[in-house]
């Protein structure tokens, strides 16, 4: 079996840790242009952003060539998963990926414009996480096949949604300042799935192509980089992982 992952702030690197398999981050995969694979098992776990598919995780799967009985997908969310689903089938369709089972998990958001990290933490055991995911470990060893459809009234909101809100969701290089308390010690640029930040003078510079993960904020050790409009200035990783499991996911 294969995971194929991403992750930003240890969430699903988690969920890939726990699926098992070969593990393999898709960050990394795009940077060494590995795009085939075969196995009786191939799963993509990713977070939703903005109730729809990262950019990071598109781009993949419109390259990817997939060989496998039993393809997976499961998806992470903290409020809203959106008409994902649908998307992901539709990608699927139009890039030969005939999945057999697809799900989703509530987990942390970390959305900082949104919520409260702090507040996010304190209601993470209210969430069934560890509870839900026994079960769609099981149900993938199972190779059980299962994909429940968005409803209409689902792809309705998640629409509705998006026309709302549209691209505020997004984070832009310009809503990051740094602080003082900066020392350069390097992480946001080793954190950073898509190589947007370089260190120049000691102090991070970005580069034009964020795609809204906020891994270099969430991982920062002196919490030192800030974001326009965030709730409060608590951050969140996974507390079944390590800063340096991100970076070495994402080398």
């Amino acid at each position: 079996m294969k995971t194929l992952f991403f992750s930003a702030t240890g969430n699903n690197l988690y969920l890939a840790n726990r699926i098992g398999g070969e593990r393999y981050s898709i960050p990394k995969l795009i940077k060494e242009e590995q795009f085939e694979f075969e196995d009786d098992r191939i799963g993509i776990v990713f977070p939703v952003y903005g109730a729809g598919i990262p950019s990071i995780i598109v781009e993949f799967l419109k390259k990817a060539k997939i060989k496998s009985n039993y393809v997976f997908a499961v998806m992470s969310y903290g409020r809203i998963s959106g008409s994902v689903v649908s998307q992901l089938l539709e990608i699927g369709q139009k890039n030969g990926i005939a999945f057999s089972y697809i799900n989703k998990i509530i987990m942390v958001d970390n959305y900082l414009p949104g919520f409260d990290m702090k507040k996010e933490i304190e209601d993470e055991p209210k969430k069934n996480i560890e509870k839900n995911l026994d079960k769609i470990v099981k149900e993938i060893n199972a190779q059980t096949k299962y994909i429940k459809n968005d409803s209409v009234f689902t792809k309705i909101l998640t629409k509705s949604f998006r026309a709302i809100v549209g691209k505020r969701v997004l984070i832009s290089d310009k809503n990051f300042t740094i602080e003082d308390t900066c020392n350069g010690c390097n992480v946001c640029t080793k954190v950073c799935p898509v190589e947007n930040i370089e260190l120049i003078n000691k102090k991070p510079v970005y580069k034009g192509k964020c795609i809204s993960c906020l891994a270099c904020t969430q991982n920062c050790p002196n919490n030192a980089i800030r974001l326009k409009g965030e709730k409060s200035k608590a951050r969140f990783i996974n507390q079944n992982v390590t800063v340096k499991d991100i970076i070495n996911a994402n080398d």
